[in-house]
């Protein structure tokens, strides 16, 4: 380490509450560390310097005296099916700073890595580091990327690519997936200590009452979803244990932003089945809040014919909450705020856009920012999007009539998103050694509701040769 640097101090609160679910570790050695990229402003939030920074803290090859790294483990359904014993087969919890996780992927195996190599390439490593800091910019719930360090190691995937170490910051590395796990081992006394801890942490209003803490989630998932659809996002790998329990958005494997509208878009390479397409995401959040309700029965009532009942009316709301949340973010989106006078659109006025959309194919985010200025007089550029606009024609003057505001929409409608072609174009170049691209698009993303001059290709869809989009997890 860096003797020049000031030293870090890091807690282990999770390893010292919940020893059975840590195991400690150490990274592995890194033949050649070079730090990539930084996030200097979520160093500053943490109290860090610049040169705290070392390649040694971010890839936990030289943790900070006192540190007790350990890798955590977790269960999860993964497309369905449960899989008793996953864990951080390729990451470390280094530990607690300012109460927050600051944990490590790629840092090596593990004994929850099974049959894989504990090791992360740089494409992937920067598209959590781009796409989480657009999801911030967005406003949405979101670990965090503080760093990407390049190894000097060869990871063998379909190919050899460069290796790399993500380090990650979180209110909690706490999932669905921790407590299936907790429950699993049949310790009711461990599952407690495990929700107390998660209470203490997330939501300390509901200190006793275990019923409220679901509640809390519940309704954490249902706006977290929300504002993932009301964007584009389409998430890609729903498992249960990517559904954290401090309702922010975790693992950006597969993810992408969805451009011609479809509710059937997938990306993702491994979801044949479209399991987590974009119009599934709030039906598979619900039911893995069902299998989060199983893993807490015990604490909802000793007698669990009692139990079930008050978990079910617990996750009943989460439609409610979700079509709350939703139709408020679609609201602004179409500049009717929420105090507005009108009695606000109706249910038809919403779902003929939709349909609309869906049935032209338009680019979603286009259109919404575009929408603003229709909103303002100038409705050709909205309406040049579609190929047959007649639909549109008579759908715009039943908006119209509610007075939507210009301003409130481009404050809420996203300019820049990471487009789809734009990342693989940066993370290829990346790969190749020119970061210059992928330090662009964050700039671009990190500031994604103000239009600027110079940069009209970060919001342009995808052009026509780009071709089908397909992500893959990295792993």
């Amino acid at each position: 380490m860096d003797v020049s640097a000031p030293a870090v101090s890091l807690t282990h609160r999770f390893a010292d509450e919940l020893p059975e679910l840590a195991i400690a570790w150490r990274a592995e050695e890194c033949p050649e560390p070079r730090l990539l990229i930084a996030d200097q402003a979520l160093a500053a939030e943490l109290g860090l310097a610049p040169e705290q920074l070392t390649t040694g803290l971010l890839t936990g090859t030289e943790p900070p005296a006192g540190a007790r790294p350990v890798a955590q483990a977790y269960a999860g359904h993964q497309f369905g099916g449960y899989s008793p014993r996953l864990g951080d087969g390729r990451a470390l919890l280094l530990g607690e700073l300012d109460g927050r996780d600051l944990h490590l992927k790629g840092s090596g195996r593990t004994p929850f890595a099974r049959a894989g190599d504990g090791l992360a390439a740089v494409g992937p490593m920067l598209r959590e580091f781009v796409v989480s800091r657009a999801m911030h910019a967005l406003g949405i719930p979101t670990t965090r990327s503080l760093a990407v360090v390049a190894t000097g190691r060869t990871v063998h995937r379909e190919q050899p690519l460069p290796g790399a170490v993500l380090a990650r910051v979180a209110a909690s590395h706490l999932r669905v997936g921790t407590f299936q796990f907790a429950r699993a081992t049949g310790d009711t006394g461990l599952l407690r200590r495990l929700a107390d801890h998660a209470v203490s942490r997330h939501y300390p209003g509901d200190e006793g009452d275990y019923l409220g803490f679901f509640d809390s989630v519940v309704a954490a998932q249902a706006s977290l979803v929300a504002r993932w659809m009301l964007v584009g996002f389409v998430h890609g790998v729903m498992n249960t244990d990517n559904m954290t329990i401090s309702g922010e958005t975790i693992d950006y494997g597969p993810c992408a932003f969805m451009e011609a509208v479809d509710p059937a878009t997938v990306y993702s390479s491994i979801d044949t089945g479209g399991r987590y397409a974009y119009g599934n995401q709030p039906a598979i959040a619900q039911w893995n809040l069902a299998r989060f309700a199983e893993a807490l029965l015990p604490l909802f009532h000793d007698d669990q014919e009692q139990a079930i009942p008050l978990a079910v009316r617990s996750l009943e709301r989460f439609g409610g909450l979700f079509d709350a949340a939703w139709t408020a973010g679609m609201r602004e989106k179409l500049g009717l705020s929420a105090d507005a006078d009108d009695a606000g659109p109706d249910d038809t006025l919403l779902a003929d856009l939709a349909a609309l959309l869906r049935d032209a194919r338009v680019d979603y985010t286009t259109f919404f920012r575009t929408l603003s200025r229709a909103a303002g007089g100038e409705a050709e550029p909205a309406r040049a999007l579609f190929p047959d606009p007649s639909a549109f024609d008579s759908w715009l003057p039943r908006w119209s009539a509610l007075s939507p505001d210009a301003a409130l929409m481009d404050r809420v409608n996203p300019v820049y998103i990471p487009r789809n072609h734009l990342v693989e174009e940066a993370l290829a170049a990346a790969t190749d050694g020119d970061l210059s691209p992928v330090e662009r698009l964050v700039e671009v993303v990190s500031d994604p509701f103000r239009e600027r001059p110079g940069l009209a290709r970060y919001a342009e869809p995808a052009p026509g040769d780009f071709g089908p989009y397909r992500t893959f997890c990295g792993t």
